[in-house]
């Protein structure tokens, strides 16, 4: 079979990726054999303020322009609901965090963000005495669902391929790229943290963030918003909590730890006072790289090879953007922006 293009990963990254190729009726096959868990075990969480020091996210706001649109283009192709808008309640610590707040509020690049009235906390399930910030143009897209179902659409369709990639059978010609049975013109790796395997790419300097997240019950937490303190809590409905994460920067399983879920209830009962369950605990590396920034763009040497990768913590903000310019650098021949391209460490 011949394709326009190979997409090694099935993540967000991945995923994407591969959507921005559908809308442009290019031939792809997808393969994956779902080893890497970041995109699958993530929050979801979609937010354009860094909340501990109150400034913007990395092009906040043109990250949110594409992304939120996008999002809805797949709640209509999957016909499945995504996307949770809920507003982020920030927890403040001191009558100084409250004070750094409306300092925020009053910068250029957070003023559509940021809420400059104080919340006070009513909710008696909560410990907040200085009351909260509200964020807008938040909420959680449900990562799980959309990858577990963007799956199965490219199964239906035979894009999709379930098994370990094996770079070995990888051969390039002068016209194009060969693999096992399948040809192709470009191919391009959205492994996540699985980079550091990719003879091809694994010089890159990513670096794998292990990250646990924990799902409670908490009848009588009745949150409808996103908390923020040391933590997020995160509402899912029935109940429901998703609560993280942690940092760890030296295990590189995808296996929860007992020590994780300690961090977790620690922070968590001094942010709450109610009863809960813990009902499910998870692990994934997040593909986080040294200068905070993605890596896309074409290899030096091998110029039919392509990475989309590294989107790190805000994956869910940053996908679709990054998706778009890896296509648009490749197919219209715009170049890419000097922060995401991998020529920087060239």
């Amino acid at each position: 079979m011949n394709y326009d293009y190979i997409i090694v990963g099935s993540g967000l990254a991945g995923l994407m990726f591969a959507e921005q190729l559908r809308l442009h009726n290019k031939s792809f096959i997808v393969i994956s054999n779902q080893s890497q868990q970041a995109s699958v075990v993530a929050s979801g969480l979609y937010n354009p303020v860094v909340l501990k020091r109150f400034t913007a996210t990395w092009n906040a706001a043109a990250h949110l322009d594409t992304a939120i649109p996008k999002y809805a283009a797949l709640e209509q192709l999957l016909g499945l609901k995504l996307d949770y808008v809920l507003p982020i309640h920030r927890v403040f610590n001191s009558v100084k965090e409250q004070n750094n707040w409306f300092l925020a509020c009053d910068k250029p690049l957070l003023t559509k963000f940021l809420n400059p009235e104080l919340l006070t906390n009513t909710n008696p399930s909560i410990n907040a005495p200085f009351g909260f910030g509200e964020v807008n143009c938040t909420g959680r897209i449900d990562t799980q669902v959309l990858i577990e179902a963007y799956r199965n659409f490219l199964s239906q369709s035979n894009q999709y391929i379930e098994e370990t990639f094996n770079y070995q059978d990888l051969i390039e010609h002068s016209d194009g790229l060969e693999y096992q049975t399948l040809t192709s013109q470009r191919i391009v790796f959205t492994e996540g943290f699985g980079v550091h395997k990719n003879p091809y790419f694994k010089y890159l300097p990513l670096e794998g963030t292990k990250g646990e997240l924990i799902t409670i019950h908490a009848p009588s937490l009745k949150l409808k918003s996103i908390l923020k303190s040391s933590i997020f809590v995160i509402p899912m409905g029935d109940n429901r909590y998703l609560v993280g994460s942690t940092y760890e920067w030296t295990d590189k399983t995808n296996t929860p730890t007992s020590e994780a879920k300690t961090e977790l209830l620690e922070k968590l009962a001094r942010l709450i006072d109610c009863e809960f369950e813990v009902i499910d605990q998870r692990a994934g590396i997040r593909p986080t790289v040294v200068d905070r920034r993605p890596l896309v763009g074409q290899h030096p040497n091998h110029k039919n090879m392509y990475i989309l990768n590294g989107l790190g913590t805000r994956g869910v903000l940053v996908a679709p953007a990054m998706a778009e310019a890896l296509y648009n650098a490749i197919e219209n021949n715009r170049s890419l922006p000097k922060e995401i391209d991998i020529q920087r460490f060239a």
